[in-house]
């Protein structure tokens, strides 16, 4: 048995404080429809108002933007 995440697992669990906040406070949802949203669709709604995520550079795309800007 792997211990280790899938592409499908995260090693973090999910933020449900963060996301009921957000649906609930900032955009207001009512329960109901909170909670017949799905992560995508929450993920979208919170992309649309937050702007998109950005994430940080791994090392392997460090060492290729150095490699391919050497200056």
């Amino acid at each position: 048995m792997s211990l280790r995440p899938t592409p499908f697992q995260s090693s973090k669990p999910f933020p449900w404080g963060a996301a009921m906040g957000f649906g609930l406070g900032r955009l207001a949802l009512s329960s109901e429809a909170f909670w017949r949203m799905t992560p995508r669709e929450l993920a979208r709604a919170m992309e649309a108002v937050l702007g998109p995520t950005r994430t940080p550079l791994d090392r392997a795309r460090l060492t290729a933007l150095m490699a391919r800007f050497p200056d």
